[in-house]
């Protein structure tokens, strides 16, 4: 699930990056909270507030750097500021949906849906269909890890009706496949990851495909599809080699593993998570390791 955690990480530099021209402090400022340095990062922004106290890009960097060193109420202290200050709806729409960022990232998620909610609203009636849809994917991310997979399923499905390309269509597939899998409704989990994999495989990033074959390798699994699992995870092996890909090799070896032990074949299997648990050890990857502990608890 490596790839679905970084969606908002994306979607905040994406905002970030499009629609401000900053002076050199909040730029640094924005680079420094993105390597997860606050102390840095707040000293960009107050030395920026320091020559203007009401400028909302120091105050919404100031908003980020708080939320990253855990100072919830001071982050969210910092983008209402700025929101006040805003004149532009698409400031407005800005501050929202990074407020509701902190919150979700503090796990209140019923104050984080009501952030991406004003930021949807606002964005429709700007009709701003690319902020309407990342915000209401938002809100379907807060439902998710909240484990209301109902609702965040109803979420995600209204931001696939905003999509505009076949990158945005492939991830708004992807979350409504996981999500059809989290109700235990693997026919659809497995046909909306169908059609994710066709629209990463036209247009992905190399994440983003092996992302993509390597949870469809998954469905084809519960589905009790196996020869269609193991070409499709074999290739995925294949490609993560050829690109130096680590983490999705190891993934393909343990999920390609389940396959084996599937159809009976737990010799292969014990050999596969080897190979998954070799790469996790000598890139020195501890999350991978972790994941491969879950994947494969009580397989063998």
């Amino acid at each position: 699930m490596k790839l679905q955690n970084t969606l908002t990480v994306i979607f905040t530099s994406l905002i970030i990056n499009n629609v401000y021209a900053m002076n050199a402090d909040i730029s640094k400022c924005n680079e420094a909270v993105d390597k997860r340095d606050a102390p840095a990062a707040l000293t960009y922004a107050n030395n920026a507030l320091k020559a203007n106290k009401n400028d909302k890009d120091a105050l919404i960097c100031k908003g980020r750097a708080l939320s990253v060193s855990g100072d919830v109420n001071g982050a969210v202290a910092a983008l209402k500021t700025a929101a006040d200050l805003s004149v532009e709806p698409i400031d407005k729409m800005v501050a929202a949906i990074l407020t509701g960022n902190v919150y979700k990232k503090a796990k209140q998620y019923d104050l984080a849906i009501n952030s991406y909610n004003q930021a949807a609203s606002l964005a429709n009636s700007q009709k701003n269909k690319n902020y309407e849809r990342i915000s209401i994917n938002l809100t379907g991310d807060s439902y998710f890890e909240a484990q209301k997979y109902a609702e965040a399923l109803v979420a995600y499905t209204a931001a696939s009706k905003l999509t505009a390309n076949d990158n945005e269509r492939g991830e708004s597939y992807e979350n409504i496949a996981i999500t059809h899998h989290k109700l235990n409704q693997n026919d659809l989990a497995l046909e909306y990851q169908i059609k994710a994999y066709f629209a990463h495989q036209n247009v992905g990033t190399l994440d983003q495909y092996a992302h993509s074959s390597a949870e469809l390798g998954r469905y084809y699994t519960i589905g009790k599809n196996y020869i269609a699992a193991e070409n499709t995870l074999n290739k995925i092996i294949k490609l993560a080699k050829e690109q130096g890909s680590a983490y999705y090799e190891a993934q393909g070896y343990y999920l390609l593993a389940k396959v084996k032990v599937a159809t009976g074949d737990k010799a292969s299997a014990v050999v596969l998570i080897e190979k998954a648990n070799k790469i996790a050890e000598d890139t020195k990857d501890l999350a991978l390791a972790q994941e491969i502990r879950e994947e494969t608890a009580g397989m063998i």
